[in-house]
């Protein structure tokens, strides 16, 4: 009797192990999606904030608000002075007006006087005196029209300025950037958030990637768009299948993480690569999964 059972049990186990390699997924991984962190793109209190985990968000959807009143302030102010800069030029126009009319008096003058001189009834003296005073005049308008300039100068800052101010108020408005369902909130209304501090995380989850990691002798049976079965826990007896689409093989090998089982454990390098898999809900962030494309032996 001993003899019999030392010789049947190494073909029970020869079996069992045959039908483990034809059961056994190729590879295992994680279920996993494109997480995107929302970040506040402004200083102040957060005014409003409409966002719960678990919520489904469209995309360019407001979803918060930080206080913008400082930054309206300093845009009041900096439109206060574009305005006094602006009149100022209407200022130099009013000075060229009156030494422009001061010029034409000037010239007529100076026909006068020519016209004089010619009869011998005035002086070559008048008439350099004249020339200097309309020279005078022209270099006045030269000066004045020279600080249109500085004056154009300003008002460009000013306007800067004030685009700058309302592109900071169009940051303070919290927009969802993608269509998803929020994962995580790390911020509530009334609180005092800062640029670049987390406000909450969002993901699409109409669809995950499995990420698992292949052996080299497994590489030749995977491509890019291959269609293969994923299998995911339904309950602790029994599996759900789904069908998936690989959609990224990486170009590197790496060593094989802990936590992944491979089909052959002596290879130590591995490729990870993605599988697209629609989601109706039961797929979960962190949730093990496995696929089989290799022919069956």
């Amino acid at each position: 009797m001993k003899k019999v059972i030392l010789i049947a049990l190494p073909l029970y186990l020869l079996v069992s192990s045959c039908n483990r390699d034809k059961d056994n997924p190729d590879a295992y991984g994680t279920f996993e999606a494109t997480e995107v962190t929302v970040s506040s793109q402004a200083n102040g209190k957060i005014l409003f904030l409409k966002v719960e985990e678990g919520q489904v968000i469209d995309s360019n959807t407001l979803v918060g608000l930080v206080d913008t009143l400082d930054m309206s302030i300093r845009k009041s102010q900096a439109r206060e002075q574009q305005l006094a800069t602006s009149t100022r030029r209407d200022d130099l126009a009013a000075q060229i007006a009156v030494q422009e009319q001061n010029k034409t008096n000037i010239l007529v003058e100076k026909a006068r006087v020519e016209r004089l001189l010619k009869d011998g009834a005035a002086t070559t003296k008048q008439l350099d005196d004249i020339n200097a005073s309309l020279n005078l005049a022209d270099k006045q308008i030269a000066s004045i029209k020279s600080q249109y300039a500085s004056l154009d100068a300003q008002v460009s800052t000013f306007n800067k300025q004030i685009d700058q101010i309302n592109n900071s108020i169009v940051d303070a408005h919290i927009i969802n950037p993608i269509k998803g369902t929020v994962l995580t909130k790390y911020a509530e209304p009334n609180e005092i958030t800062t640029f670049g501090k987390p406000v909450y995380k969002i993901a699409d989850l109409t669809s995950l990637d499995l990420r698992v990691y292949v052996s080299g002798v497994q590489l030749p049976y995977i491509k890019i768009g291959q269609k293969v079965v994923v299998h995911y826990d339904k309950d602790e007896n029994t599996n759900s299948t789904a069908e998936g689409v690989v959609t990224w093989i990486s170009e590197t090998a790496e060593f094989t993480p802990k936590t992944i089982q491979t089909k052959e454990e002596r290879v130590n390098l591995v490729y990870a690569a993605k599988v697209r898999v629609k989601n109706d809900g039961t797929l979960k962030i962190g949730m093990p999964g496995d696929i089989r494309f290799m022919p069956t032996k």
